[in-house]
């Protein structure tokens, strides 16, 4: 009996213990954080609205012209006159009533929406290389976090390494096998790893914040944190095939690309408004007891004002498009070549470092460490090699996040994730 009260009050006291029990900390990969910042950076969703802008302005460019509708009545009386203001109103005032239209020609309408349509492309465009360039921000602090994760375990690895040192250290004084100047120079040491993990652990925090901020402050709790591999990763790439595919994925030089069809609207919509409109009117009288109705027809003529200017600044304006998507395509070339190259270079000085340096600086240090606890190496030696093994360490860290920063200035240089 006591048995079954005791499951049935642990059960009870279960959902109390899930309630209390803490959430487990957020961890996002980089394809989560390129997501998260496509749907929740607030100055891309503020670019965005420039599509949509430009796609409010299609509807004002397709609207037709709005009727006249005008009206008068003219002569009435200030007093009452003779023989009654019903006879009066009849037959001694004058009342109009009519409307216009403004008939446009060329087509004006019809290459109002195709030019605001062909603006709402670039603008379209333009939004998706805004995409592209914040997908690399983030990948950029994406791999910040990660360095300075790894930079942080290698620095409480060595400070937990070292503190083992001090305290044998302290030992061998203690027993009359060190000298005392000895002792206080590993002590000393012992502050600067401890300083390193303070700096790592502040190097996170902070690139944790500015990727927060990329990926929409609301979107992530204060205490996320990122997931993901942090090493060497070799890619067999050829520059033909990399220029090849950023010809057809780069959304800046596609933007380029419809410049110059936008620029061709506007020339054509520039004919288009040099076209003389014509205006009919119609209109119904009543005057003195009659009732006439007058039709008429109305155009400008054409002598001075034919859009030559305009017509003219058009032209002009195609020729800067085109020179532009000229430029537009050497960038993208120019783009894909410096970011190849830096992916190269990088991956030579990681291979050199994978070549043996991290083996020899390992198997130095701990020769060195081992010798000095037995009193084999002098304490400079063994300094001189943990300083050495440090450097080397931080220095194949750095290699690694230059490398995969590399990798991703070269996929945004060819305006896609997925490289050949």
């Amino acid at each position: 009996m006591n048995t079954n009260r005791t499951l049935w009050a642990a059960f009870a006291l279960l959902p109390l213990a899930l309630a209390q029990t803490p959430p487990a900390p957020v961890t996002i990969t980089l394809d989560q954080a390129t997501q998260m910042a496509l749907a929740h950076n607030h100055n891309l969703l503020a670019a965005r609205t420039t599509v949509q802008q430009s796609e409010a302005q299609e509807i004002t460019a397709n609207l037709r012209p709005n009727p006249t509708l005008f009206t008068d009545w003219e002569y009435l009386p200030l007093v009452h006159p003779e023989g009654g203001i019903l006879n009066y109103l009849a037959d001694s005032t004058e009342g109009d009533l009519g409307m216009s239209y403004l008939f446009e020609r060329g087509k004006k309408r019809q290459h109002r929406l195709q030019a605001a349509k062909d603006a709402t492309a670039v603008m379209r465009s333009q939004v998706a290389d805004n995409e592209r360039g914040l997908t690399f921000e983030v990948a950029q602090l994406f791999i910040n976090v990660q360095l300075a994760q790894s930079t942080l375990d290698l620095a409480q690895q060595d400070l937990k390494s070292f503190e083992k040192t001090v305290d044998i250290s302290e030992k061998l004084f203690k027993a009359g096998g060190s000298s005392e100047n000895d002792f206080l120079k590993i002590k000393l040491q012992l502050l600067q790893f401890q300083q390193d993990v303070e700096q790592a652990e502040l190097a996170k925090t902070q690139a944790l914040s500015d990727l927060r901020q990329l990926l929409g402050y609301e979107s992530v709790p204060a205490d996320y944190d990122v997931t993901g591999a942090f090493d060497y990763q070799p890619l067999p790439l050829t520059l033909a095939e990399l220029q090849a595919k950023a010809i057809e994925n780069r959304p800046d030089l596609r933007a380029a690309v419809q410049g110059v069809t936008a620029a061709g609207s506007q020339l054509a919509l520039a004919k288009a408004n040099g076209k003389v409109d014509v205006t009919g009117s119609a209109n119904y009288s009543h005057v003195n007891g009659l009732s006439a109705a007058t039709f008429s027809v109305s155009f400008p003529l054409p002598i001075f004002d034919r859009n030559q200017g305009e017509i003219a600044r058009t032209r002009y304006a195609i020729t800067q498009a085109q020179e532009q998507q000229v430029a537009a395509r050497g960038q993208v070339m120019t783009d894909v070549r410096d970011a190849y190259e830096a992916v190269e270079s990088n991956d030579r000085v990681a291979r050199y470092f994978r070549s043996g340096y991290l083996d020899v600086s390992q198997k130095n240090r701990d020769i060195s460490e081992y010798a000095y606890r037995r009193g084999a190496a002098s304490l400079l030696d063994f300094l001189d090699a943990e300083r050495s093994y440090r450097a080397t360490q931080l220095a194949w860290r750095q290699t690694i996040a230059a490398y995969l920063t590399a990798l991703e200035q070269l996929r945004q240089a060819v305006g896609t994730r997925s490289l050949p």
